[in-house]
C-alpha cells in the first residue's frame, strides 16, 4: 500500500463531530439525542432568500467571477456600511464558506513553517486549516475564571518568534462566546503594528452580541495593510449548508495574491450567492428578533448550568456558545459516556469536549462547549439530562466551590 501523507496523518479530528458514531449508535437504540455539540441553528433560513434561489431563471449554470458575483459584492458593501465598515466591492472576494476565507488567509499570508498566534480555546478547525497550509498555531491561553478575556500583551509577546506572521481573533468568540472590548482591540492593534503582523478577524457571529456592541477589526485606525476580515452567511442567516463566505482586505497586494487562489478553485457556489444577495435585503428587525431568541436561550442555559453543583459557566457576551467546567476529570470520556451508557427518560445529550478547542496539551480537560442552537424547551430538557447524568456519573469529582469570575480590564 502506498504511504499516506504526513499531513493527512497529523490532521486533527473534529472535536465537534468525533463523537458522531456514538450518537448514531444511541439513536439506533431508540434514544433521542439533543445536539448541543454543533453550531447548527434551528432558526429557519429566511424564506425570501430561499425563494430567490427557487425563482432564479437561467439556461446555463455558469461559473461566476472568481471573486464572486459583482452584484453580490456591491450589495455586501451596503451591508458592511450599515455595520460601520467602509470598504468597496473590489476589496471583497466571495469564498466557499468562511472556511475557505480562513484557508485563503493562511495560504496568502504565510509560508510553511510560519506561525500564527491564537488565543485559546479557539475554533477547532483553525488547527485543521493550519495543517493544510503547513503552518503552526501558537496558542496563548485565556481562562474560564476571567470569562475567557483576551490574554495580556505580555503573553502575546512571549509567543512571538521570528516566524510569527499573524494573530487571529474570533469576535464574538467561538467556542467561548466572549465579546472583545475596544481596549482589547487596541492591544491587538499595537501588537500587530509593533511586530508587523497580519491581524485576522473571524466575524461569523457579528449579529449576535448581547452584552455590549460589536467592534470590527476593519474599524481599527492605521491597519489597512494588516487587517483581514473573514466572514460567512452560515450563522447570520442560518444558512450553514450554503457555503458562502467572504475574504475582505484593504491590502491591495494581498488581495491580488488571494485572488490567484480564488481563480485556482474557479468560482464560489452560484445558488448560495443568489441566496446571500437576497438576504442582504432582509429588514434590520430580522436580526433583532433572532438575537432576542438567542439571548433567551443563553440566559436559560447559563442559569441552569450554574445551578448544578460543581458546574461553572461564565455568561457569554455573544455568538451562541457557552463554555462550562464540569465536576468530571475528563470531559472527553464523560461526553462519550453520555452517548454510550446513559439516558434519562429515553433521551441523552451530545456535548463538545473542550480539549479539542485548546492547542496546549492537557488544557480544558474538564470543560465542554454547549451550543444553544435549540429551542428553549429542548434546552431545558437537555439540562435536565445533564443534571441527572452528573448526579450518577461514576467518575464524578468531589464538588468544589464555584469558580469566581474575575473582571478583566
Amino acid at each position: 500500500m502506498p504511504d499516506i501523507s504526513h499531513r493527512g496523518q497529523v490532521m486533527p479530528a473534529s472535536p465537534i463531530r468525533k463523537l458522531v458514531p456514538y450518537a448514531e449508535a444511541a439513536k439506533k437504540k431508540g434514544i433521542r439525542v439533543y445536539h448541543l455539540n454543533i453550531g447548527q441553528p434551528d432558526i429557519e433560513t429566511p424564506p425570501s432568500a430561499l425563494d430567490a434561489v427557487r425563482n432564479f431563471h437561467f439556461k446555463v449554470l455558469e461559473y461566476s467571477h472568481s471573486g464572486g458575483n459583482e452584484s453580490y459584492r456591491r450589495k455586501l458593501v451596503k451591508y458592511y456600511s450599515s455595520k460601520g465598515i467602509d470598504i468597496n466591492y473590489h476589496q471583497i472576494i466571495i469564498t466557499t464558506g468562511g472556511s475557505e476565507a480562513i484557508l485563503f488567509g493562511f495560504l496568502g499570508c504565510m509560508d510553511p513553517g510560519d506561525e500564527i498566534i491564537i488565543p485559546e480555546p479557539f475554533y477547532a478547525n483553525y488547527n485543521g486549516f493550519a495543517v493544510e497550509a503547513g503552518i503552526k498555531v501558537v496558542p496563548v491561553t485565556s481562562y474560564i475564571n476571567t470569562g475567557f478575556a483576551l490574554p495580556s500583551a505580555e503573553d502575546f509577546e512571549k509567543a512571538v518568534t521570528k516566524r510569527t506572521r499573524a494573530i487571529m481573533i474570533c469576535n464574538p468568540n467561538n467556542p467561548t462566546g466572549y465579546l472583545y472590548s475596544l481596549e482589547e482591540w487596541e492591544t491587538l492593534r499595537q501588537l500587530a503594528l509593533k511586530y508587523n503582523l497580519y491581524l485576522f478577524s473571524d466575524e461569523a457571529y457579528r449579529e449576535f452580541c448581547y452584552e455590549g456592541s460589536h467592534f470590527s477589526a476593519m474599524q481599527l485606525e492605521g491597519m489597512d495593510e494588516h487587517v483581514v476580515l473573514m466572514d460567512t452567511i452560515s450563522k447570520r442567516y442560518s444558512a450553514c449548508g450554503g457555503r458562502i463566505g467572504a475574504f475582505i482586505t484593504r491590502n491591495k497586494g494581498l488581495h491580488q495574491i488571494v485572488m490567484k487562489f480564488a481563480q485556482a478553485r474557479l468560482s464560489p457556489p452560484t445558488f448560495a450567492q443568489i441566496l446571500g444577495e437576497a438576504a442582504v435585503d432582509l429588514p434590520e428587525n430580522y436580526f433583532e428578533t433572532t438575537r432576542e431568541e438567542y439571548r433567551k436561550r443563553r440566559d436559560l442555559l447559563v442559569r441552569r448550568l450554574n445551578e448544578m453543583p460543581g458546574v461553572f459557566c461564565p455568561n457569554p457576551g455573544g455568538a451562541f456558545y457557552a463554555m462550562a467546567s464540569l465536576p468530571v476529570p475528563d470531559a472527553d470520556v464523560f461526553c462519550q459516556w453520555l452517548l454510550e451508557s446513559f439516558s434519562y427518560k429515553g433521551e441523552t445529550v451530545m456535548l463538545a469536549p473542550a480539549s479539542g478547542f485548546y492547542g496546549s496539551a492537557g488544557s480544558g480537560l474538564n470543560e465542554v462547549r454547549l451550543a444553544y442552537v435549540l429551542n428553549q424547551e429542548s434546552i431545558a430538557s437537555a439540562m435536565d439530562i445533564l443534571q441527572a447524568a452528573l448526579e450518577v456519573y461514576p467518575a464524578r469529582t468531589s464538588d468544589k466551590s464555584k469558580t469566581v469570575l474575575t473582571t478583566h480590564y
